[in-house]
């Protein structure tokens, strides 16, 4: 498996939550997994002073089902917490399963057609032809495995076209979103007050907003992920048993540190990670309890949320199951 199409995973988690869909995770050889993953845990960590606590918990959004993760520890601060902190609020996001058959509720549409209206391509000529020969053999090679025919985002820029095509996967695979941390933590805070970093608009136009050339490795990443035969499952199963086991350190350099982009970088991990760590900073002044659940890439490695506020000066430590 190569490397540099790792940054999928992380982009993935940013994107596919903006859609209101899943992060990609295993379909298949769940038991073989849990053989796999030592019972440790999910990191939990913890930000206190004399009348407020922070804590910040990493998720992955779709898990191979049966997985037992909730640790009691993180059941009881998640029902200790007056406020529950998200990347985007879920809650105004209606469950909808694409593979039902049903039309979709109000909010997923009005939530596609912004992304449309967003994803049009304005360079003149086609997608296709903005890829060098390799890269669009490549792209085309990836959407007949989807069953998809080579120009049917023509229309479309880069990351629309690589976002969709990780859509198609998910629903191929039969993945559910019932099985998401995030489905799990949501029926532990209902009646909390609920605040999030970001919205929906916010988290497409990172991706609208990146240089056509960012664009386009990131398609590129995507499109070789697909055609090489076994590279997500093994890639996935590498990430779910670091988030198990507790390593955030190893969970980071699989999600993060082979982001061969540094605009793409920068963008969806250290400018972000900056802005929560303000965030959370000013929180601290505030009394009360308060529960945050982001991508688990968000928590670990270098530039992760615990380095920007280790810069405010403020203390985070791990908590011990």
């Amino acid at each position: 498996m190569k490397t540099r199409f790792k940054s999928l995973a992380a982009a993935s988690a940013v994107a596919l939550a903006a859609f209101g869909m899943p992060q990609l995770a295993l379909a298949d050889d769940h038991g073989d997994h849990a053989a796999h993953a030592e019972a440790t845990g999910p990191a939990l960590w913890q930000l206190t002073d004399e009348d407020t606590t922070i804590y910040m918990f990493g998720t992955i959004h779709v898990l191979p089902e049966g997985l037992d993760w909730l640790q009691p520890t993180v059941q009881t601060a998640l029902e200790s917490s007056d406020q529950y902190v998200s990347e985007i609020d879920t809650s105004l996001i209606p469950d909808f399963d694409p593979a039902s058959g049903q039309a979709p509720p109000p909010e997923i549409m009005e939530i596609a057609q912004m992304q449309m209206a967003l994803a049009q391509l304005t360079t003149g000529g086609t997608l296709r032809d903005l890829m060098n020969e390799e890269d669009r053999g490549e792209y085309e090679a990836a959407m007949a495995s989807l069953g998809m025919p080579a120009q049917a985002f023509d229309g479309f820029e880069p990351w629309f076209a690589a976002m969709t095509m990780m859509q198609l996967y998910m629903m191929q695979s039969g993945l559910n979103p019932s099985d998401g941390v995030e489905m799990v933590l949501d029926g532990y805070v209902e009646g909390k007050d609920r605040a999030a970093f970001e919205t929906v608009e916010q988290q497409m136009g990172f991706f609208d907003n990146l240089p056509i050339e960012s664009q386009l490795q990131f398609l590129d990443e995507g499109a070789e992920a697909l055609v090489e035969e076994g590279a997500m499952t093994a890639m996935f199963q590498e990430m779910v048993d670091a988030w198990m086991a507790g390593n955030p350190d190893q969970l980071a350099a699989v999600v993060n540190d082979s982001m061969s982009d540094p605009i793409l970088y920068d963008v969806l991990l250290s400018q972000r990670n900056a802005e929560w760590a303000n965030w959370i900073d000013d929180r601290m002044d505030q009394p009360g309890t308060v529960f945050i659940a982001v991508g688990a890439g968000h928590l670990g490695g270098e530039n992760s949320v615990q380095d920007y506020l280790a810069e405010r000066g403020l203390t985070v430590e791990r908590v011990q199951y």
